[in-house]
């Protein structure tokens, strides 16, 4: 299931709460790489309040991101990555367009066989003017560390995987978190695939009490040209606590090399 693991990782996972690099489970081949470009267009016009209760934004919140993902296999069971994102964004209060967080990481394979996987990932993170987290302001927050651990299946028959991800993020300037990303995707013939995510995490309670949650969902469509993969999804975040009711596109282009 190599053409699985292949479009797993391009799709370059993430959380709706803030930045992550990690991507799927199946590392890269010794000396293969990736670059992948995404850009996420999210609108709001509503939040969760602190028990999950849905009020009205007052003049609504708008948060586009433009981020690029490097992988390289060093070896087979190694691989590096960096992200770098570019934001611009506004809402009632603030208007803002600069860097977002930029992170460096690596990710090892645990164990594989033919059908499963299990590998671990450790990042560094620098945040930036951006949005660091997306239940706090521009420019909140940071250096943060991140440990992640990921679990995948593969089936051939029909070409379809799954994979579960959970993390710990310890963040300085910002409330500590825990995430977990659930994903499933099916092949439809050689170039074509679905795919259904879950994005889902919780602050730690700040020393006042408060903490945000978020759960979005997020519907896409993969088509390869060779080389190259193209996505187009949507986003909808559907549950949480002090955290924005986001929606909009999500548009990947990415290259092997």
């Amino acid at each position: 299931m190599k053409a699985v693991g292949g479009l797993l990782i391009g799709l370059g996972l993430s959380a709706v709460g803030a930045s992550s690099a990690a991507a799927g489970a199946w590392n890269l081949p010794k000396g293969q790489g990736q670059a992948i470009l995404k850009y996420e267009d999210m609108r709001a016009d509503e939040a969760f309040g602190p028990f999950g209760g849905r009020f009205d934004l007052p003049g609504g919140r708008v948060d586009r991101t433009a981020s690029l993902l490097v992988e390289y296999g060093v070896t087979d069971r190694l691989t590096l990555q960096v992200k770098g994102e570019w934001q611009q964004g506004r809402d009632a209060y603030i208007d803002f367009d600069g860097r977002g967080p930029l992170e460096i990481g690596g990710r090892w394979q645990v164990y594989r066989d033919p059908d499963n996987v299990v590998a671990v990932y450790a990042g560094y993170a620098q945040g930036g003017e951006g949005r660091n987290a997306g239940y706090a302001p521009p420019g909140a927050g940071d250096s943060d560390w991140e440990l992640r651990v990921m679990g995948g299946r593969s089936w051939s028959e029909p070409r379809t995987f799954v994979e579960a991800q959970l993390a710990r993020r310890w963040r300085s300037g910002l409330t500590d978190e825990v995430r977990m990303d659930v994903t499933a995707g099916a092949h439809l013939g050689q170039n074509w695939m679905v795919m259904g995510q879950v994005f889902a995490g919780v602050t730690d309670k700040a020393p006042d009490g408060a903490s945000a949650g978020w759960l979005s969902l997020e519907g896409s469509a993969v088509r390869r040209f060779g080389d190259w993969s193209v996505q187009v999804g949507w986003r909808q975040a559907v549950a949480g606590h002090e955290i924005a009711i986001s929606r909009g596109p999500i548009v990947g282009l990415w290259r092997r090399f």
